[in-house]
């Protein structure tokens, strides 16, 4: 085989991940943003008429809605985030242990990350039931008042975040779990032999190495809890009264409701970039812990 046989070899085996690129990422975000200088109805049979950035001007200068859904898609993942990463850790720092059972104890840990979105939407549903729901019940045991729970406009992004933290902070305690396991054990050594308790070695010698792993949880979980729709949808499409509307389901709305395309591909072009300065702005910070 010669040279130039050799060369084209070598440009042939990565043509099947650059065309899932191409197809599967590039082409919908090109174009949805091509969409977004249009204006178009999906119940129309007239073709996208071109209005260059007049959808990005209503939804940044003349659409409350957009910036209520702004601040509730930055509320839920704020708060998901910060519990996640906290219990995360110390679901972790407790599995490191050894104790009787510990492998039963990690497998069902674990199990919320293997249900499926819309069923867990549905046993919550059930859980939150105002009625007969266990969360109820479980107040009425402290001699609590019965909480609306998702039917108040308050309560409602609260109580959708508890079921993303329920789900997805297994997931923060298994990649700390996977960093835990990768320390080196020499600094542990040596804070026995200074005498540390078991307190000042967590706060001195395993967090701050733990850091470059809780950095990348943060990002995984960031990401995908800022584009957060399934659950939401399934437990309150959006209510009540807009309260639990993220931009996600703003979009999805204005796109497969009111039928107005070219808005909501604006939208998800302002959401993609904003979800994008996110994940800069954490990886700068993580990075910034490694230096």
């Amino acid at each position: 085989m010669g040279i130039r046989a050799d060369q084209a070899v070598r440009w042939l085996f990565p043509l099947p991940a650059l065309a899932f690129v191409v197809v599967m990422m590039l082409f919908p975000i090109v174009y949805t943003a091509w969409l977004s200088l249009h204006e178009w109805s999906m119940s129309a049979v007239t073709p996208p008429r071109l209005v260059g950035l007049r959808n990005y001007a209503t939804l940044l200068g003349a659409d409350p809605r957009f910036w209520m859904a702004v601040w509730r898609t930055i509320y839920f993942t704020g708060l998901a985030l910060v519990v996640e990463t906290v219990l995360g850790v110390a679901i972790a720092l407790l599995l490191n242990r050894d104790f009787p059972g510990k492998n039963l104890v990690k497998t069902l840990v674990l199990l919320p990350m293997i249900a499926t979105p819309v069923a867990i939407g549905m046993v919550w549903l059930l859980f939150y039931e105002p009625t007969i729901g266990l969360a109820n019940y479980v107040l009425g045991l402290f001699h609590l008042p019965p909480q609306p729970w998702l039917a108040s406009e308050r309560g409602a992004l609260p109580s959708l975040a508890l079921v993303d933290i329920w789900q997805w902070t297994p997931m923060v305690a298994l990649i700390v779990l996977a960093g835990l396991a990768s320390l080196p054990a020499d600094p542990f050594e040596a804070a026995q032999v200074d005498g540390a308790t078991p307190l000042q070695v967590l706060w001195h010698v395993t967090l701050p190495l733990l850091r470059p792993t809780i950095g990348v949880a943060v990002i995984l979980r960031a990401i995908d809890a800022l584009k957060t729709f399934d659950i939401i949808y399934a437990m309150t499409q959006g209510g009540p009264n807009y309260a639990s509307e993220t931009l996600n389901l703003y979009a999805y709305t204005l796109g497969f409701s009111y039928f107005r395309m070219g808005m909501a591909s604006a939208l998800l072009e302002i959401f993609f970039a904003l979800v994008l300065g996110v994940v800069v702005l954490l990886n700068r910070a993580r990075r910034g812990v490694l230096m």
